[in-house]
């Protein structure tokens, strides 16, 4: 199947889809592992799924590939680093928010670049996703405490992150890279692991089925899909998909646990909806008269 814009944003769907999942596999996970713990295991079950499927693409690789990897393994790695520190020192909904303003960031680090501010339809998209973002995940307020602080850079790096990767989907062979930084944050997680942590081993066979399903299907997959994305539509777009995150966490926490949102909740999730929404009938309508032309 061709790849294009439209298609290549309903893949990023299906990924935060994916990463929307992850908050209720690391819950089980973390049940019997440390952070960094889960942070090795996660992405070396990545890794090493990844290898086993592609080895002949290894046989190819270059040094400026390595480099790649290394560099966005080493981002990626610093994102949950951060989140995990985060999330440990604040409360889950000002966590939430916070890592979700990578929204607001890309587009902010985009306009720095370009010297260019986002067009109207974007930022009023924008507005919308943060406006519910807030809705959605702050319930007892917001914490400006030191988690805070790490929760905001964990949403900065996975802005360079995205914005980084933007530059690097669009030449060379990025689907090599997306699985070499998968090696790199292993061992930068195991590394710490050793450092700061004890060994272990999930104990349970539901802590392994959420090891695994961090590993293969939020990782493997999520993480590879996501520069492939990339080849095709822009960085802000990118961004804004992924603040349907929590909307997918918060249907997935109903399903599965029965977990109900408030009203404020509900219109929260609305409105990131409306946004996504919004950004893709802008981008349908500013291409209607080029189809036209060709036609």
């Amino acid at each position: 199947m061709k790849m294009n814009s439209r298609r290549a944003e309903l893949l990023m769907a299906v990924v935060t889809l994916a990463w929307g999942s992850s908050y209720l596999l690391m819950k089980v996970g973390l049940e019997g592992i440390s952070p960094f713990n889960l942070i090795a295991l996660r992405f070396g079950i990545a890794f090493i799924t990844m290898m086993l499927i592609f080895f002949p693409r290894f046989r190819g690789v270059k040094a400026d590939d390595l480099g790649k990897g290394l560099l966005m393994g080493t981002l990626l790695f610093l994102i949950f680093a951060a989140l995990v520190v985060g999330v440990s020192l604040t409360t889950a909904s000002t966590a939430g928010f916070l890592a979700s303003t990578t929204v607001v960031i890309v587009p902010i680090l985009e306009a720095l670049i370009r010297r260019k501010l986002p067009g109207r339809n974007i930022a009023f998209s924008i507005l919308l996703a943060v406006v519910g973002l807030y809705l959605l995940t702050v319930k007892e307020g917001l914490a400006l405490d030191r988690g805070a602080a790490y929760c905001l850079l964990a949403a900065f790096v996975y802005a360079v992150y995205i914005i980084v990767f933007d530059r690097i989907a669009k030449q060379g062979d990025s689907f090599l890279i997306s699985i070499l930084q998968l090696g790199v944050a292993a061992l930068l997680g195991a590394g710490f692991m050793l450092a700061f942590e004890t060994p272990k081993l999930p104990g349970t066979g539901l802590q392994w089925g959420a090891m695994l399903g961090l590993g293969i299907v939020c990782s493997a997959f999520g993480f590879v899909a996501q520069p492939l994305a990339q080849r095709y539509t822009s960085s802000e777009k990118i961004g804004l998909i992924f603040s349907l995150e929590p909307v997918f966490s918060a249907l997935l926490s109903y399903i599965f646990l029965r977990e109900i949102l408030s009203g404020r909740g509900y219109v929260g999730a609305a409105l990131i909806f409306a946004g996504v929404v919004y950004s893709q009938l802008a981008g349908m309508r500013r291409l209607t008269p080029m189809r036209r032309g060709v036609g």
